[in-house]
């Protein structure tokens, strides 16, 4: 992994390396992308399937019904408020005074990132939005279920595993390693819960292809409602930070549907269990 990454750094050097083009940081958040959580999980999935077929040690050759479908796109959609009203939660969390020092520099790593997302969500044009779904939506989510989901939570839950204890050992290390490696602390919160929530319907379904949806749902919910705000009237004069509803709705004044939404992705998962039922434990 380590060596696709510098090996995909390395040509971007090679062959552009300005950091102050929006484009060309793009370039490498996509090579990295690739060469970090796309690439190594194919490699994985190939040297350590029976028959040499990633696809299948992967279960990216299992389907999925449009009703599992339908359901895994709406909690996610409805989840918004929720992970708002965690994110903002944990975005209250100080650590000790003599620590003081290491708070101020991981709020200074979380508006720096801030920066970058801004500059990347830009757009003018529908094609910049095509572009943004792509590298900001797709790309990770396909890249870090294959990773997380896809390989690290296989590797734990063990070949031919049914041990229950281990499932849910499996899942809850995976979405910590998945929250963890955004080195976002004050988004960790409702990252590891979306993370688990992954895990759970991998294992439910059997398919990879849920998470990823799920995955890549809540991601393009955020660059499309971005490039809606940005480019309306209000969006031009609002603050940068308020150019999203999917950023605020369910914080403030609207905590109350940060819960309710909680309550309905509750149900909606439940749902979304007893229609899938039939693939639990599937993962071998």
């Amino acid at each position: 992994m380590t060596a696709l990454t510098l090996a995909a750094m390395g040509l971007w050097f090679a062959f552009d390396g300005d950091t102050g083009s929006t484009a060309s940081l793009k370039w490498l958040q996509f090579v990295q992308t690739c060469g970090t959580f796309l690439l190594p999980p194919i490699v994985v999935g190939w040297l350590w399937s029976e028959n040499k077929n990633p696809l299948s040690w992967l279960k990216l050759d299992i389907g999925f019904s449009w009703q599992t479908a339908c359901l895994a796109v709406l909690t996610m959609v409805c989840s918004v408020p929720a992970i708002n009203l965690l994110a903002e939660l944990n975005g209250q969390i100080h650590l000790p005074k003599s620590l003081e020092s290491v708070e101020q520099i991981l709020r200074a790593q979380e508006d720096a990132a801030a920066a970058l997302t801004e500059r990347f969500l830009k757009a003018d044009n529908i094609g910049g939005l095509l572009i943004n779904i792509g590298l900001l939506a797709l790309l990770p989510a396909m890249a870090e279920e294959l990773s997380f989901r896809g390989t690290l939570q296989q590797i734990l839950f063990g070949q031919k595993s049914k041990v229950e204890r281990q499932k849910h050992t499996a899942i809850w290390v995976t979405a910590f390693v998945f929250s963890a490696i955004h080195m976002q602390f004050y988004g960790f919160v409702p990252r590891m819960l979306m993370g688990a929530m992954f895990g759970y319907v991998f294992v439910w379904t059997g398919s990879l292809w849920v998470p990823v949806l799920m995955h890549f749902t809540n991601n393009a919910v955020a660059v499309v409602s971005y490039y809606v705000m940005a480019n309306s009237e209000a969006g031009e004069e609002a603050n940068l930070l308020d150019k999203s509803w999917a950023d605020t709705i369910g914080t403030g004044n609207m905590w109350w549907l940060g819960v309710l939404s909680l309550i309905a992705v509750i149900l909606l998962l439940y749902l979304l269990k007893k229609q899938t039922k039939q693939y639990e434990g599937n993962i071998n």
